[in-house]
């Protein structure tokens, strides 16, 4: 009897011993994510993404890696969140960046502020989800420790000019207005080459530089526009897409390698299904939000191909120029970059047609 009861407690002994050890390779792993854009879902198309790839990540890992979204700026600036990143992932794992904060990690990625890149947005989505492009971001790995996940749009990608002095429909319109643009010597270059005089100013002080006639208008997304009521400090807006505004998901590539590959590979590919479904939000709220702004502003026109192609002609060019001969990025990256994005367009025209025009 004594002896089938040490049988039974040292078989229970080595069965806890065996579920520790069990839990112990069981790891447990924190991904914190940061975002500047608020915690809503319905707002925006970034945090509903974020959210989607949170439930997918913990459902596919039994709960061993656990996904917590910090919207807001809750942990600082974009440019902040990004160092914490780039420092190893210890205390913040993963981060969402405009083109301007991405461009201080990875220079390279400013080629992506081309004026008048994309047509429409599958041809941007495309690009952004293609092959080319992610072996293009993997330059970031090497200059920031960070891994590209995708890329979401900023606010619907394509932007509108919003002013208080005319409305404007050709290229002639924009002479002589002091438009405000974000601190990127990019956007810059483009404004003085279509004639416009650019005014660089953080997002906090554009209303106030509005009001006072500091700047006689600005260009957003529409569902900037709307969302913080420009419509009350201008009265026109023109939608010309010369700019496509991304967010740019990114990972410590350190903590991203102390990951069993298991794990990897379940944050790549819920990272693609959650940019997915952002780009399906991004062009619902880009297009209610247009539609909006043609009712609260006193004006609205979208600008026609033609036209769109003469400011082209004009700002492309310069700011060549500019990230050539100043910034220093090489030519023949610029020259690469446009052929592929051309290609990507070329290719869905074709594709369309032979699939459902023949």
């Amino acid at each position: 009897m004594k002896y089938w009861s040490t049988r039974i407690l040292t078989g229970a002994i080595a069965a806890t011993a065996m579920t520790m050890a069990g839990s112990a390779q069981a790891q447990e792993y924190e991904m914190a994510i940061a975002t500047i854009v608020p915690e809503d879902l319905t707002n925006n198309e970034i945090y509903p993404g974020l959210i989607h790839f949170k439930n997918l990540v913990e459902t596919r890992t039994g709960g061993d890696v656990a996904v917590e979204v910090f919207g807001g700026s809750q942990l600082g600036s974009e440019v902040e969140t990004g160092s914490q990143v780039q420092s190893g992932g210890q205390a913040l794992q993963s981060t969402v960046m405009s083109s301007g904060a991405m461009s201080s990690f990875y220079d390279k990625y400013q080629a992506v502020t081309t004026p008048f890149l994309f047509e429409n947005w599958r041809q941007a989505w495309t690009f952004f989800d293609g092959e080319w492009f992610a072996d293009f971001m993997e330059g970031a790995i090497e200059a920031a420790d960070m891994r590209y996940l995708g890329t979401f749009d900023d606010g619907g990608g394509f932007v509108a000019f919003t002013n208080n002095e005319r409305l404007i429909k050709t290229v002639e319109d924009l002479e002589g207005l002091n438009i405000r643009v974000e601190e990127n010597p990019a956007h810059i270059a483009t404004m003085d080459a279509m004639g416009a005089s650019a005014t660089p100013l953080p997002w906090g002080e554009v209303q106030t530089a509005l009001e006072t006639g500091l700047a006689d208008g600005q260009f957003n997304a529409p569902v900037v526009n709307t969302a913080f009521n420009l419509d009350d400090v201008t009265d026109y807006t023109t939608l010309t897409g010369h700019v496509y505004n991304t967010q740019t998901w990114m990972v410590s590539e350190t903590w991203y390698q102390s990951l069993p590959e298991e794990y990897q590979r379940i944050i790549t590919h819920a990272a693609q299904e959650a940019i997915q479904l952002a780009h399906g939000t991004s062009g619902a709220l880009a297009t209610a939000s247009w539609q909006e702004s043609c009712e609260i502003f006193e004006e609205c026109y979208v600008m026609p191909a033609e036209e769109r192609q003469k400011m082209a002609d004009m700002a492309r060019p310069a700011w060549k120029e500019w990230i050539v001969n100043d910034f220093g990025l090489e030519e023949s990256l610029i020259d690469e970059l446009w052929a592929e994005v051309d290609r990507v367009g070329e290719e869905l025209k074709e594709q369309d047609y032979q699939r459902y025009g023949q």
